[in-house]
């Protein structure tokens, strides 16, 4: 059997190592001269290179676009938004359509998405859909159903809706 040397502690191999036996050590120099230097990087690849002029006029062409088109990109994000079922987005599309900000104006699918939103609750949508329901763009209410419409938006705290509730609506203005 041979013999294994025994296992040899941290403070044992401190002592067992000596900077003197090792030609490259020179105690006038700091860490003994052992110290490597850096190497030369290498150049990116073109592939890289362009791949990075590519993102920086993609960024200053969004940048740009972002700019000087902002009532249309926002338009473009709210609409991904509405589309993906989001009551207070739907809402802001219909407002947007109505007033023509970022979209040319188009009432009648401003009412569509008043309808989408206020199908999901949201009382200025459904205050906006009787409204428009009153001025004569089309719609999809039953007669009767704007004056509804109006109350559950004046119930929801729409300050416009508790005055067109008490001038337009006690008047009979509603039933249509």
């Amino acid at each position: 059997m041979a013999a294994t040397e025994p296992l040899l502690g941290e403070s044992e191999l401190r002592h067992r190592w000596q900077p003197q036996n090792d030609p490259d050590w020179d105690p006038d120099l700091p860490y003994g001269g052992k110290v490597y230097l850096a190497r030369k990087k290498k150049p990116d690849p073109m592939h890289v290179r362009v791949a990075e002029a590519v993102v920086i006029i993609l960024t200053l062409s969004f940048a740009f676009y972002a700019y000087f088109y902002f009532d249309h990109l926002h338009f473009r994000v709210t609409h991904a938004y509405a589309w993906m079922g989001f009551p207070q987005a739907q809402h802001q599309v219909g407002q947007r359509y109505l007033n023509g900000k970022g979209v040319e104006k188009h009432g009648g699918k401003a009412m569509e998405w008043f309808k989408k939103a206020a199908d999901q609750g949201h009382p200025h949508a459904k205050y906006n859909l009787a409204i428009g329901h009153l001025k004569g763009y089309k719609t999809p209410l039953k007669p009767g159903e704007a004056h509804e419409l109006i109350a559950h938006a004046a119930a929801n705290g729409v300050k416009e809706a508790h005055r067109v509730l008490n001038e337009v609506c006690s008047r009979g203005g509603c039933k249509d």
